[in-house]
């Protein structure tokens, strides 16, 4: 199951990540910073479509380069961090649900609470430096406490999820009705487990949109214009 069909293209997005980092370092103490915004979502909803032309948007009206986030870019992060595999088996010990984790996430993560580590780390630069989208993650979660991020979520009815999903992944309807029950059992269970919350609480988030009611594009505007008048 290729990630890049449900994800998109990580190489261009590599370097826009490191100039941000090298930004969050530079950056002096007490200086404000931009935006992030926070997309969580459903599986089976399109929130990537959305994110993307949220930057679209976010560029135009800051005037400034943005980044889109998501696992498959910190996937890329942590592949050049090259962890060795020897490192990874003497730690020993570690949960079934971290193994569960990452082999949700991507099959390219190895099994270890560094990467995770290194995720939330990830997650935590990037939100403090703004002008980032980042989607999924438990971002919205992690960054909850940080007045620069602002977030939303995409919900949908079970049927626009699973034909979403069968269309982009080319799949037989059925098989995308299992996949869309059973990933999203999983997601719950490991944001529960490792960040002791509910993605499904309407409280984390500044608003919420009915991804099968409202245009991709139609949410991207509704967002930034929320972001950015305030």
């Amino acid at each position: 199951m290729p990630v890049t069909i449900l994800t998109p293209a990580v190489e261009q997005r590599l370097k826009a990540y490191h100039e941000l980092s090298s930004r969050v370092k530079a950056k002096a103490p007490g200086t404000l910073s931009q935006p992030t915004i926070t997309i969580s979502r459903e599986f089976g909803c399109e929130a990537y479509p959305v994110a993307e032309e949220l930057v679209k948007l976010a560029g135009k009206k800051t005037g400034e380069p943005w980044l889109l986030v998501d696992i498959s870019l910190l996937d890329a992060v942590a592949k050049e961090h090259q962890i060795s595999p020897d490192v990874m088996l003497s730690l020993g010990n570690k949960p079934r649900w971290l193994d569960d984790m990452f082999a949700t996430f991507s099959p390219h993560w190895k099994t270890d609470a560094d990467y995770y580590r290194l995720l939330c780390e990830q997650v935590v630069t990037l939100a403090t430096a703004g002008n980032t989208v980042i989607v999924g993650l438990g971002a919205a979660i992690i960054t909850h406490a940080m007045k620069n991020c602002l977030h939303f979520r995409l919900i949908a009815e079970q049927d626009f999820k699973v034909r979403s999903i069968a269309r982009r992944m080319n799949i037989e309807k059925q098989e995308a009705e299992l996949l869309v029950v059973d990933k999203q059992k999983e997601r719950d269970r490991i944001i529960r487990k490792l960040l002791d919350a509910d993605e499904h609480n309407p409280l984390h988030y500044h608003a919420t949109f009915n991804n099968g009611r409202i245009r991709n594009q139609h949410i991207a505007r509704m967002i930034a214009d929320y972001v950015f008048n305030l």
